[in-house]
């Protein structure tokens, strides 16, 4: 079950959160140093967890409530780092710490794109399942 089509989210969700956070810098300071995830390390975390809960959502194929709720899980995770994002972008806006605004900052609304057509999909094998059961 591994071919389904929320694999390919759930792979792809992953890879933005763990692979494009050392491509993508979040932000330059003012001294032009590019500020990466891994060197915020509550930042780092949160995107390696949303990787791990998108990795493991693949291998609980078996049941699909599962991981539909950890799609979910991951999902409100994004949110809470792009708030955090945002809040970082809007606080000190005023030079004190933020020169440029990176475009790793919209990792995490890729992020939620993604996990949520992975979890339109999975709720779709739930009701195709369904069906065939009423008709047994």
């Amino acid at each position: 079950m591994l071919q389904r089509i929320q694999t390919v989210y759930l792979l792809l969700a992953a890879g933005v959160s763990a692979g494009l956070i050392f491509v993508f810098e979040l932000w330059v300071t003012e001294a032009d140093i590019k500020v990466f995830a891994a060197d915020v390390n509550y930042v780092f975390a949160a995107f390696l967890t949303s990787a791990f809960f998108s990795m493991v959502a693949i291998f609980r194929y078996k049941n699909r409530k599962s991981q539909f709720m950890l799609g979910r899980l991951n999902i409100i995770l994004n949110f809470i780092l792009l708030g955090f994002f945002v809040y970082q972008s809007l606080n000190v806006s005023g030079e004190t710490a933020v020169s440029k605004k990176g475009i790793g900052m919209l990792l995490p609304i890729v992020s939620i794109v993604l996990l949520a057509l992975a979890n339109k999909a999975i709720k779709k094998d739930e009701e195709l399942v369904k069906s065939v059961d009423r008709l047994r």
